[in-house]
């Protein structure tokens, strides 16, 4: 009986120190700072994981009945980061089985934003569409878009991830600023939360189909769910080709709880010709007393060059 009393003891010992790490870490991760206005000169730039509808489910988390929750409030955070570009990741109506040309979440906030349109879209057999990346159109023209699979056959859509499961891509589209006449591109990924091997080599990819964009001078943000904290290899390895990743802090992933447990998976990238204005932001708090997903939104302010390049040289 004395053995199993300083067993049990210990035991609490443990227990306490492990809630302790975990209250530690919820409370090293959280906080809600206020976002400030944009820089006039500025560019906004959001990341935002809005997670996808199971149109065959009725009722429960992400279902389609769940979504008339959850649209109101996704539509005030849209409207609360006033960013002139959001890449969004998981806008999808899923469907098990065939193409879906369902997307209530792109409709819906498209139809409530007149302001916005949105690039990386098109008829989903030929051009996936459930990462679109939102931009204000009186400030931004599109000039191009794209996407590729993490895959090794990457320009076969809906091709299978590395090791064969599930689909991923990233879209990307570019764009010149009415104002400065300043092109950018915005390259919006999600990679596998599951597989580092996967994770990893969608990277290296990333990192690849980019050098070339890089190497003609040119603006080049990577964006999105990377499923990655800062120090991770999967964030090395962008840094190591040239971007510069803002210090997104605390979490970025909730559980769909407001449980902030780790640091930021979330992040905005860049190489080229902007500038970091102001710390990154983290919208850490519910919209009309709602979750509208399991990810805050990311907001990155930028400040861009006042003429076009060719001019300054």
């Amino acid at each position: 009986m004395k053995m199993l009393r300083g067993v049990l003891k210990w035991l609490m010992v443990v227990l306490f120190v492990v809630m302790a790490a975990v209250a530690f870490q919820i409370y090293r991760n959280s906080g809600d700072k206020a976002l400030p206005n944009a820089p006039l000169e500025g560019l906004r730039v959001a990341s935002y994981n809005v997670h996808y509808i199971v149109m065959g489910q009725a009722t429960g988390p992400w279902s389609r009945g769940d979504w008339g929750r959850r649209r109101g409030p996704l539509d005030l955070a849209l409207k609360e980061m006033d960013a002139d570009v959001v890449a969004f990741q998981e806008m999808e109506s899923f469907t098990r089985g065939g193409v879906s040309r369902d997307n209530l979440a792109l409709d819906w906030l498209l139809e409530r934003n007149p302001d916005s349109a949105a690039a990386a879209i098109g008829d989903p057999v030929e051009f996936p569409s459930t990462q679109p990346i939102f931009y204000k159109t009186e400030r931004l023209e599109l000039l191009e878009q794209g996407w590729f699979f993490f895959s090794d056959t990457p320009d076969t859509i809906y091709s299978r991830t590395f090791n064969g499961s599930y689909p991923a891509y990233a879209s990307w589209a570019r764009f010149r600023e009415r104002g400065s006449q300043t092109e950018f591109r915005i390259v919006n990924i999600h990679t596998d939360y599951a597989s580092r091997s996967n994770r990893l080599r969608s990277i290296d990819l990333v990192a690849a189909r980019v050098a070339p964009w890089l190497a003609a001078k040119e603006t080049v943000m990577v964006v999105g769910d990377m499923n990655a904290r800062r120090g991770d290899r999967g964030v090395e390895i962008l840094e190591n080709a040239g971007f510069t990743i803002a210090p997104v802090e605390g979490a970025t992933y909730h559980f769909n709880r407001g449980i902030n447990l780790f640091s930021a998976i979330d992040h905005i990238a860049w190489a080229g010709d902007v500038i970091l204005s102001g710390l990154p932001v983290v919208l850490r708090h519910r919209f009309d007393g709602e979750w509208p997903t399991d990810h805050y939104p990311v907001v990155v302010d930028f400040l861009l060059p006042q003429r076009p390049r060719q001019d300054a040289e």
